[in-house]
């Protein structure tokens, strides 16, 4: 960079200057609590808002760990479900911006309990959005999903392409960034989407049927039981490490570059790993650092419903109008998120 700061380094320093006041939805979950730990260690205020339906109480205990007392003291709880409206508008009061993260980002979960997943992200958002308007926040940045691009077979998938919603969650996503674009036209009110590509990093969920892969075969490594892979193992997903969503969820809160509000992104590495290279990744640096781990081969499984074959994300737009630069590629990711996954998914 020739010695130049980054977009992301030149806006760390301007909040550390001068504090704002965000709020961060779902901010017990795996995401959520990522934001929570690098905005407090940036002196922000933070008000958090969780109903523990996903997330965990130990995540925000690992966090207050990680930051300093007076960090930790910006920092206010409040227990309550974005499907209730009067919890959202409490939680927006004297807010900047609002980074929404709260959701059931759950695709399997959402073909068995469409209802539930539509509540929380359907009813939930336009809860988040009312709120977020009435309090006259100044942006709400907002979890969207590369489940919107569907059955798109284009890759890498660009922003103005998508194909059909291919499970009610991603339905629900869509309907998200229609709404977002609703209220922009409507009201006037702001928001930026972020369309995540598969996030990994500490504190991820190993548990339950719809954990994500990187931390339930991290798990199953560790406790030296076999590895399930849906398909044959090709199938490929663009891995993001998740400091370059917090990188982008910051950006997109105070950008200022015109045209760049009221639109979607990808946020994701712009790189494709199969299921397959991912294994031998993950058990190759698992045994480098535990030699007594055995080597073993994945059992491969029928494909799964509602699943997309491959994805490959196009961040161009993300870089020219966010300042988006990806910090992590999977490997410098992996290496940093190792330490905390032997010690919490062992």
């Amino acid at each position: 960079m020739n010695g130049e700061m980054s977009a992301y380094e030149q806006l760390q320093a301007e909040l550390k200057a001068a504090p704002r006041t965000w709020l961060v939805t779902g901010v017990a979950g795996f995401i959520g609590s990522n934001l929570l730990e690098s905005l407090l260690k940036l002196d922000q205020r933070v008000v958090g808002l969780d109903n523990f339906a996903t997330g965990h109480k130990m995540n925000l205990e690992e966090v207050e760990g990680l930051v300093s007392p007076a960090q930790w003291a910006r920092f206010r709880f409040q227990e309550g479900d974005i499907g209730d409206l009067a919890a959202c508008e409490a939680a927006c009061a004297g807010v900047d911006f609002v980074l929404h993260e709260a959701a059931l980002g759950s695709v399997p979960l959402s073909m068995i309990d469409p209802v539930c997943a539509h509540r929380s992200n359907v009813t939930g958002f336009l809860n988040m959005l009312i709120a977020a308007r009435d309090a006259k926040v100044k942006r709400l940045v907002y979890a969207s999903s590369s489940a919107i691009y569907g059955d798109d077979p284009g890759l890498p998938a660009v922003e103005q392409r998508s194909g059909k919603p291919l499970s009610p969650y991603a339905a629900t996503k869509a309907i998200n960034e229609v709404y977002a674009q609703s209220f922009a036209q409507a009201y006037g009110f702001p928001s930026i989407g972020l369309r995540y590509f598969n996030v990994f990093g500490p504190r991820q969920d190993p548990e339950g049927a719809y954990a994500a892969v990187i931390p339930k075969w991290i798990a199953a490594l560790l406790k030296r039981e076999p590895v399930h892979i849906n398909g044959d193992g090709e199938t490929s997903r663009d891995f993001c490490f998740v400091a370059n969503v917090v990188q982008a969820n910051l950006l997109a809160a105070t950008t200022g570059i015109p045209g760049a509000a009221n639109e979607a992104y990808n946020v994701a590495l712009g790189q494709r790993t199969t299921l397959n290279g991912l294994f031998h990744s993950l058990q190759d640096v698992l045994r480098s650092k535990d030699a007594t781990l055995p080597s073993q081969a994945p059992i491969y499984r029928d494909f799964r419903a509602g699943d997309v074959r491959h994805s490959l994300a196009d961040i161009s737009k993300a870089r020219r109008l966010l300042g988006f630069a990806p910090s992590h590629d999977i490997h410098a990711g992996l290496d940093l998120a190792m330490d905390w996954y032997r010690q919490n998914l062992g």
